[in-house]
This record gives structure tokens, sequence and C-alpha cells, in this order.
């Protein structure tokens, strides 16, 4: 594999573009510091977990091909980004609620939870409010090291997640971690990366697209309710999905964003 551009790094793993010695180009994550991650796990955990994610995700939706999954580096076929526009957008919506109808065994997954360099329990829980508790946000406030009383406020919002949840649905197939940049434009639709893939609720994508905004995100919406109608009152929670990354957020970055949580925090009180 050579070299052709480095990309930087993220998380602890250097990003770069290479070209293989059969001329196809690709994206390889290469991991440079193992002190990153929670002693328990290694860099080839989280790459063995994203490219489990991906090929199963794969089944469903555009993914990058994984060409290799190894201890110290996970390479994958390089995507040519094109500027994004309306009619992808639509196509992306579809395709999205595709995804999400194809459906899980459970709420969680057979393989180890990652979202960037922190590990996540996929263990599989009967219903997706206990899941969303007790495997997304309590393990992140526990790490969040907030105030006392933020803590207490969280933990009566967690208490409330069955009352506020919305209808029961089916375990859907999500990516896990859709924020805008792990779209990337290309084809003319959005070919999902770096998921942290599992069974969960639909609403979460959804939820986590609007937290840091999608370009067109009103045309992949509109498209998604045309291919799979959500449950009423979807729109009222979308402040409960986006409990735990904005958990993850206090975690990686500080406490910069606790007034977003605990603002969504209150929003879901109010439901």
């Amino acid at each position: 594999m050579r070299v052709v551009a480095d990309l930087g790094a993220s998380h602890g793993w250097r990003l770069q573009r290479a070209v293989l010695d059969d001329g196809r180009e690709v994206f390889a994550k290469i991991a440079v510091d193992s002190e990153v991650f929670a002693s328990e796990v290694s860099s080839s955990g989280a790459f063995s977990a994203e490219a489990a994610g991906l090929r199963w995700l794969g089944e469903a939706i555009a993914v990058p091909e994984v060409i290799e999954a190894g201890p110290d580096r996970l390479v994958l076929s390089w995507v040519a980004e094109e500027a994004p526009g309306a009619v992808a957008a639509e196509r992306f919506g579809r395709s999205l609620a595709r995804l999400h109808r194809a459906g899980a065994g459970s709420f969680g997954a057979p393989w180890p939870g990652f979202i960037a360099e922190l590990p996540m329990d996929n263990s599989p829980v009967a219903g997706w409010p206990e899941f969303y508790g007790s495997r997304r946000v309590l393990p992140f406030l526990r790490q969040a090291r907030l105030p006392a009383r933020d803590v207490a406020v969280v933990e009566r919002a967690v208490e409330r997640f069955a009352e506020v949840a919305g209808p029961p649905e089916p375990p859907a197939r999500i990516h896990g971690d859709l924020w805008s940049g792990n779209v990337l434009w290309s084809g003319g639709s959005g070919v999902l990366i770096d998921p942290a893939a599992h069974g969960g609720h639909r609403e979460t994508d959804l939820a986590m697209l609007a937290l840091f905004g999608l370009p067109y995100l009103d045309r992949v919406l509109g498209a998604y309710q045309e291919e799979w109608p959500l449950a009423e009152g979807w729109r009222r929670r979308v402040p409960l999905h986006q409990l735990h990354p904005l958990l993850v957020h206090v975690v990686l970055y500080g406490g910069g964003y606790r007034d977003a949580l605990m603002n969504a925090v209150r929003r879901v009180l109010a439901l």
C-alpha cells in the first residue's frame, strides 16, 4: 500500500489516502496511540467493530467496501465525494428508510460498540427505552463529570424514557453516530461511514442528523417519510434521541456541551 496523502489524525488514528498494488484507491485508519483506548479494549477491537458495522449496514445502503480490518489498521475503498443536492438528498432519505426497515435481531449488536474511541455496551436488551437508558445514556452520564444536580436531573429524565419514547417499534438497523460528517455525498446519494451500528430506534439517526445539521435535511426527511412514515410526535422526541450524542460530546470535549445537554434534558422532562 502506497500512501499518497496524509489526512491528519482523529481519535488516536492517522488517516491516510493510499493506493494498493492493484491500483485501487483506499482510505486507511492507522492506530498510532493505543493509550486513547480504555485498558480493556484495543484499536483492533474498534476496527473490527467498525468493519462489522459497515458490512451489516452495507446489506441495505451504500457504504465503503471493507478491504482489511487488522490489529493496527482499517482499510476501506475510497469514496469520491461530490457536492450535495436536493435530488441526492431525497435519494438518501429513501435509502435511509430502507436501511432502518431492514431491521435487527434485537436492540444491541453481536459486536462490541464504539463511538470515537469510547467503548459502548451492545449487549441486547428487550425494549428500546431500557436499552437507551442502560446502554447509552447512563454509562456516559457516569463519565461526564457533571455537577451532582445535573446528574440528578438526567437520571429523572431516564426514569421517564418508557413514558415518552412514543409507540413501540421493532429494532431498526441504524448507523448510530449519524452526524453530517459521517455522510459522504457520492454517486448521487449519501454514503455512510464510521458507524456505531446496532439495532436501535430509527428516530435516533434522524435526531443525530438534526443535531449538527445536514445539507438539504428537509429533503432527506421528506423522502424518508414517503418511504416509511414516522410515528406521530417524532419531532417532539428529537431531544430524547439527542441525549446520548450530547453526553458523548461532554465526555470527549468537556463542559462546553453542558448547556445543550441540559436544555435537551429539560425538553425531555416536558414531554
